[in-house]
């Protein structure tokens, strides 16, 4: 009898415990519904609520499940209403419509495809490794044989260099145009930034500036107008605001102050990147041509800076892929950070999220096609 009457204790102790945890996680959840909309310059904690979003209902379904076994239908009734507030944001994070054949009324198709290419390893210890590096992401692409191709954090050394890149790739890829823009170092003469390649004629390129740019900052926004057969495509190429976590180095301070160092730097970059994301789409809503944007957004599908994107344009992931698409295999979990969105009126179809892992990102292509 003590015994028993010593495990209900346990239960309820550990129910209360429970019921604690479930009101935080419910506070928690309704947090993070409001992070995508309002900027964190007002409010800079809640974008760490959007980035724990998954982990958020992962834990909500786990606790849904403890409350269905002790028959308390009413906090499993109040957990799934909450989860069910949010389903729109759920729904940023899988895809299950895959479609890969071109639609039959497709007038003009473009394949595009975007990497964060980390600079191909240039400080790893082993020398050859940059030269590896290169050539596995260089042979990916061109297999894969897009019209348009977007790179982020790509280097380039003036010549006389034997580490060739844009006059490597340009001539493999037999790109007819391609548009850039860098930093500068004079020390080593190496540019670090953005570029494009295109297989179609140019008519057009340009930059989008941001208010917070600098001479120590290399997230950049650029853009080509692209035309095949008659019709006119406006691509951009953007590498949002990056963390820099990889600065931080971990022996060199205790624990307690990496964890304060990363979070400082997810403070600061937070609110520069939705400055950027800001500027980028006024100046896709004064386009002339339909738009494809590619890049790195350094962000998730709950979050201020893809909001501004998904309000006009279509995620082409959730169009037309399949599964979680994540996309960032870094130090930190961060899931799918690396976007292809179009114009409303034109169609996607064949989204590929790469397989082999090259730098700490995976590419992401995909068809877009206008329509008659």
């Amino acid at each position: 009898m003590k015994n028993k009457l010593s495990i209900i204790r346990k239960i309820v102790r550990f129910s209360n415990f429970v019921r604690i945890g479930s009101i935080a996680l419910i506070v928690a959840l309704i947090i993070s519904y409001i992070t995508p909309i309002i900027h964190p310059h007002l409010l800079w904690i809640l974008p760490f609520f959007g980035l724990a979003y998954p982990i958020l209902v992962g834990l909500a379904f786990i606790t849904i499940i403890y409350w269905l076994i002790m028959r308390s239908w009413k906090w499993s009734l109040i957990l799934f209403i909450t989860f069910l507030i949010g389903i729109n944001y759920f729904f940023r994070l899988f895809a299950f419509g895959e479609t890969i054949e071109t639609p039959i009324n497709a007038k003009t198709s473009i394949t595009v495809l975007s990497n964060n290419v980390q600079i191909f390893d240039l400080y790893e210890p082993d020398k050859e490794q940059k030269y590896k590096t290169r050539d596995s992401i260089f042979n990916y692409v061109i297999t894969e044989n897009p019209d348009i191709v977007c790179f982020q954090e790509f280097y380039n050394k003036d010549n006389p260099t034997d580490f060739q890149t844009i006059d490597l790739f340009k001539k493999e890829f037999k790109a007819i145009d391609y548009h850039q823009r860098f930093i500068y170092k004079a020390v080593g003469r190496q540019h670090f930034g953005v570029i494009m390649f295109s297989r179609l004629p140019v008519i057009a390129k340009g930059d989008v500036n941001f208010e917070n740019d600098d001479e120590t900052n290399y997230n950049f926004c650029i853009y080509m107008d692209v035309v095949k057969n008659t019709d006119t495509f406006r691509v951009y190429n953007a590498h949002l605001q990056s963390f820099r976590i990889s600065r931080i180095e971990e022996e060199d301070t205790t624990k307690v102050d990496f964890v304060k160092n990363i979070a400082r730097k997810l403070k600061t970059a937070y609110p520069k990147r939705a400055d950027q994301a800001i500027s980028i789409n006024k100046h896709i809503k004064e386009s002339p041509y339909p738009v494809i944007v590619c890049g790195d957004f350094n962000d998730t599908p709950v979050s201020f800076v893809y909001n501004q994107f998904n309000s006009h344009l279509t995620d082409a992931f959730i169009n037309c892929g399949s599964g979680m698409g994540s996309t960032y295999v870094g130090k930190l979990p961060a899931g799918r950070i690396d976007y292809i969105f179009h114009s409303p009126e034109l169609v996607s179809t064949n989204f590929v999220v790469q397989n082999s892992i090259f730098s700490d990102h995976r590419a992401v292509s995909c068809t877009i096609s206008k329509t008659q």
